[in-house]
């Protein structure tokens, strides 16, 4: 616990009740006291059930499925604590959904990303915490701070302790052009080499790989992604990567666990050897494999939390 300012609290919507546990434990405070209902019409009811005036608060909710309820409930909760003269609200969101519409990919498309935006700030957010978003110009959608988490700095620890610094049988793969710049902030960490898949995408979730630029033969690789959703691009790269390149083995890891439609299925039949994941979006049950690890991203969010209380710089964190 900070010992100076105004006091700290942290409360969570029903998105992702673990990680906010983990994230007060490692802060040192009690989960802040709420509760969400819904009316029999299915209308969200929240109630703050003590006092959060002049207080320094942290919602953590991320907009996972189901998307448009775990938003709402977001947007509801930082209405109530606002209306309860909360002194600051960070709206702490491991994961943004929406944040592939972020462009008018054709005519008379919405950008909800933007829209999204927009509703955090009305509803009385004075700053926001996430990690790894879709596309890093969101944060210039926001007209409040933006801290923006990468997803990389929990990635990479495991990957050096695996396979070492510099190994020279590594290679990282970014499994789109978009996929670079992520890619190579592996790179530069691990030493490693980096190689591109380039594809084509017919229509949404299909993707048909063309080419691999740069050399994975004979060689283990590692595609890095920000998230996984029906995990078609990851499959079909990976399994470019050994038919086409020559891949010896591929790993495989992401930020965001989506895992919508066959993405399981899809994850289980391909030859990737083992999916790292972040715990931005709880791992239920049913979407539960063998080949997943699952990392956690409390302390990262955590020391976040801790800096953003303390008016210290968390620039760092971004490294």
């Amino acid at each position: 616990m900070i010992p100076h300012g105004n006091s700290i609290k942290i409360f969570t919507g029903n998105s992702n009740p673990k990680l906010a546990s983990d994230i007060c434990t490692m802060v040192g405070v009690p989960l802040g006291d709420a509760s969400l209902k819904r009316f029999s019409d299915g209308e969200i009811s929240v109630s703050i059930n003590e006092s959060v005036r002049g207080t320094d608060v942290f919602l953590i909710q991320s907009t996972c499925e189901p998307v448009n309820d775990h938003l709402m409930e977001m947007l509801i909760m930082i209405d109530a604590l606002r209306r309860a003269s909360a002194g600051r609200i960070t709206a702490v969101m491991p994961y943004f959904g929406y944040a592939r519409q972020d462009r008018k990919a054709k005519a008379r498309d919405p950008i909800s990303a933007k829209l999204v935006a927009d509703l955090i700030t009305t509803a009385g957010a004075d700053r926001v915490l996430t990690m790894d978003l879709h596309a890093a110009q969101i944060q210039g959608f926001f007209n409040i701070p933006v801290d923006h988490m990468l997803g990389s700095s929990v990635l990479i620890p495991y990957f050096a302790k695996k396979f070492g610094i510099g190994n020279p049988d590594v290679v990282m793969v970014a499994p789109d052009l978009g996929s670079v710049g992520r890619a190579r902030k592996f790179t530069e960490k691990l030493d490693l080499p980096v190689a591109i898949i380039d594809k084509r995408r017919p229509q949404a979730n299909v993707s048909e790989v063309m080419n691999i630029i740069g050399n994975v033969e004979g060689k283990t690789v590692i595609l890095a992604d920000d998230m996984i959703d029906t995990a078609g691009t990851l499959c079909n790269a990976a399994r470019a990567l050994v038919e086409i390149g020559g891949a010896k083995e591929v790993y495989a890891c992401a930020t965001h666990g989506v895992l919508s439609g066959p993405a399981i299925q899809r994850l289980n039949d391909s030859v990737i050897k083992e999916v790292i994941l972040l715990d931005t979006i709880p791992l239920p049950e049913h979407k539960k494999s063998d080949k997943f690890k699952v990392l956690s991203v409390a302390e990262i969010f955590t020391e976040a939390i801790k800096r953003i209380y303390d008016e210290s710089s968390v620039s760092d964190l971004f490294n």
